[in-house]
């Protein structure tokens, strides 16, 4: 195992944290992966961090000439002073060679020139890093496939043996599959392109755990970004498992007190109702007690936010200018499920916000691509309430009457607390009802309650005690006394 060898990092922090630290020194891997997916990125990446840390490193390239893998690398911000390069990609003499090529076969003499080249180049830099982009090259320098196998493996011993952690990628095909490569190497790292973005995943890894599954991957003008699948049970610390207030007497009368510091708390209702204002009033009274919130939105935008919430007392503007509450206007298809839980996850561990609320599970379903989203709220749910963090999920129903209905997508178990609101008419007005129907810490008003929204702020009434029927959308019944 590697408990007296510290690993090498990466480069890339994402991808160290899906490696538990990085790449187990005097190894090799494999990177696979077809066009564009990123491979190269990730062996700068590599080297990069060796030429931070004062190490020696060798970039073996075999398909494109130096100077283009230079000017690549810059596209992609990176610096390669300090990269030594062994340029062995085809030049423009390799075909007019090929005519005095008589005793020998043209692979035999290649062969021997490649090999003479390498060793000269490993003992006068002697690197602790080595990127081999591609390594199938070595197939056109081979007589068959068995001194393809042969040869590669011996290279790669050759390397390790030197000292070298080496790094080198594959082109494969359905024709010419990697399937010998894979069982060469200590490590397999996947890469995979598709319409809605990159992945990346490990298959194999000797000599260390890893992050089972498909992981988040982003090229940019910076280098390559990697998004772990966020763990819930990373980062869980201890915190007092107090009831927290909404500032609202009657409200904290229907929940016994208030919701629970660490808990999920689902807020459910159709489109109009007020599900965002209940939401922002249990961050008004944080931002009271010096409490941090945070609330991503995927279908309002900020100022429509802030204006709305002005309107009502609630002073939202205030609560930015002050720290104590971030808005962020999250676009559902830019980020990925792995990407965004990143964010929340920055939010939390360097803000330190107590609160977080997601406006709504509607909205990030769509940044999910297709995917499953109960998984992924699963998770991102149980990394906050584990750290302390106070979590609101708003869910909008589609339904504006008829059978109470608390979620579209199935995700009510998550949750400790339920609040749902409800529309009813009475007396020819289309009025609000709130009620309770789970909270798993303490006891809950088993009654429901008119609430108004007014420019005063969030006002709840008597229980609606004479009034039946409001779940199945026909109420019945007169209430003669609900202030």
């Amino acid at each position: 195992m590697t408990k007296n060898r510290e690993k090498l990092s990466s480069g890339i922090k994402g991808f160290d944290e899906i490696l538990m630290g990085g790449f187990v020194p005097r190894r090799s891997y494999l990177l696979r992966g077809l066009p564009g997916t990123g491979k190269t990125g990730i062996g700068m990446h590599f080297l990069s961090e060796g030429v931070k840390n004062g190490e020696k490193v060798l970039f073996i390239n075999m398909g494109e000439p130096t100077a283009q893998v230079i000017e690549n690398a810059k596209g992609m911000g990176f610096n390669t002073e300090g990269i030594e390069f062994l340029d062995l990609s085809p030049d423009e003499d390799f075909f007019a060679n090929m005519e005095a090529y008589d005793i020998f076969s043209p692979a035999e003499v290649e062969r021997e020139s490649t090999t003479v080249e390498i060793t000269k180049k490993m003992d006068e830099i002697k690197p602790t890093r080595v990127f081999v982009d591609p390594i199938t090259q070595f197939r056109y320098l081979a007589t068959d496939e068995f001194q393809f196998r042969k040869q590669t493996l011996s290279f790669l011993r050759f390397l390790t043996d030197k000292g070298a952690t080496v790094l080198f990628t594959s082109e494969f095909s359905d024709q010419e599959p990697d399937d010998d490569l894979q069982f060469m190497c200590d490590g397999i790292i996947n890469l995979e392109f598709f319409s809605e973005g990159r992945n990346i995943g490990i298959s194999k890894y000797r000599g260390s755990g890893f992050r089972f599954g498909e992981h988040s991957m982003r090229i940019t003008p910076h280098g390559v970004k990697i998004y772990p699948r966020l763990r819930p049970m990373v980062g869980e610390k201890e915190f007092i498992h107090e009831t927290i207030s909404s500032g609202v007497p009657e409200l904290d009368q229907l929940l016994h007190g208030g919701i629970e510091r660490g808990t999920a708390t689902i807020i459910s209702g159709p489109s109009g109702v007020g599900k965002t204002t209940l939401g922002i009033q249990f961050m008004k009274e944080a931002a009271g007690r010096g409490e941090r919130s945070v609330v991503y939105t995927f279908e309002e935008s900020e100022e429509s936010l802030i204006n709305r919430c002005e309107s009502i007392n609630i002073p939202v503007r205030s609560m930015i200018n002050t720290g104590m509450l971030a808005v962020v206007q999250v676009e559902p298809l830019r980020y990925s499920p792995e990407e965004f839980a990143q964010l929340v996850r920055k939010e939390v561990d360097d803000n330190q916000s107590k609160i977080v609320m997601i406006d709504s599970t509607s909205g990030y379903k769509l940044s999910l691509r297709g995917e499953d989203p109960v998984s992924h709220l699963h998770s991102l749910s149980k990394y906050m309430t584990r750290s302390g963090v106070t979590v609101i999920l708003i869910n909008e129903v589609e339904d504006v009457s008829g059978s109470l209905k608390i979620t579209e997508i199935g995700i009510s178990y998550l949750a400790d607390n339920i609040i749902f609101l409800r529309y009813f008419e009475k007396e020819g007005e289309l009025r609000k009802a709130i009620g309770v129907l789970k909270k798993r810490l303490s006891d809950f008003e088993k009654g429901l309650r008119e609430v108004k929204i007014t420019k005063y702020g969030i006002r709840v009434c008597k229980p609606l005690s004479n009034i039946h029927g409001i779940l199945t959308g026909t109420p019945q019944g007169n209430d003669n006394g609900e202030d």
